[in-house]
């Protein structure tokens, strides 16, 4: 990259306490009686609240990365630690939304957030879906199926179903990629108002550079070949963020720079 992208938070910011960290990480699968490094030495930490986005070409192990720190796979060699502890599996701690809504379609989209609250009492489960239902405002579609409603509605059901379980972190794997670019930046502006009201730790992957900027705290910038952390970059642009602006655009620009090289 011709620049870095580089910032210090603003001072007077309290250093906000680390709930994630990912120490020297490797995976390697055995492909046709050989290996394939698909990570290697990859090494952050995630802060409690923050939201982070991992960008970078198709191929360099962003799917990956989210798979172990959800712990869908397990790597071959580093650890995860989710505030102090090691990640060894799958848990309620790290809820993970994909591109497909994996929606249940014989369910209701009432039904499908609150699918997940197991043993609450009846009156008490329904206010907090009710809840839920206004964040993502779909309280007047809460009857419907998912094969009633649109792709982008679908995303914030499976948004709200997630969110309703009071995660301490988020994962993302490009979840807005095959909306239109009108209901993608809906989406987007949506989830930062859900960050904003929820306070979540979020880790977003992504291939769309301006996707990244419009989100992100920080953005894990990767290599490929195998897939590395290049840099580390402290996105500084004030909230909210105009995609028209002059530092959006140039921020943007070397961001592209960036994935060229």
């Amino acid at each position: 990259m011709r620049s870095p992208l580089r910032a210090v938070p603003g001072r007077g910011e309290k250093p906000r306490p680390k709930i994630l960290e990912i120490a020297h990480l490797r995976k390697v699968f055995p492909v046709n009686g050989s290996f394939l490094t698909v990570l290697d030495e990859i090494s952050f930490t995630a802060q409690s609240g923050e939201l982070i986005c991992i960008l970078g070409r198709s191929g360099c192990g962003k799917s990956t990365l989210l798979k172990v720190l959800a712990g869908l796979l397990t790597p071959t060699a580093g650890q995860v630690l989710l505030k102090g502890r090691p990640v060894s599996g799958p848990g309620p701690d790290r809820c993970v939304v994909f591109q497909e809504d994996t929606l249940f379609p014989w369910l209701t989209v009432e039904e499908n957030i609150g699918f997940g609250l197991k043993g609450w009492e009846k009156r008490a489960k329904a206010a907090e879906v009710a809840r839920f239902l206004g964040l993502v405002g779909l309280s007047e579609f809460k009857g419907y199926l998912p094969g009633e409603i649109s792709g982008g509605m679908k995303q914030r059901v499976a948004l709200a179903r997630v969110l309703i379980l009071q995660p301490e972190v988020l994962l993302m794997d490009e979840p807005f990629a095959s909306l239109d670019a009108q209901t993608r930046e809906e989406m987007q502006n949506l989830l930062l108002s859900l960050w904003k009201e929820l306070s979540h730790t979020i880790l977003f992957v992504t291939h769309d550079v301006n996707e990244a900027v419009v989100l992100a705290d920080r953005i894990l910038l990767m290599d490929k070949d195998p897939g590395r952390i290049r840099e580390n970059i402290v996105v500084d642009l004030p909230r909210p963020r105009r995609r028209e602006s002059d530092g959006f655009l140039q921020f943007s620009s070397r961001l592209y720079g960036g994935l060229r090289d």
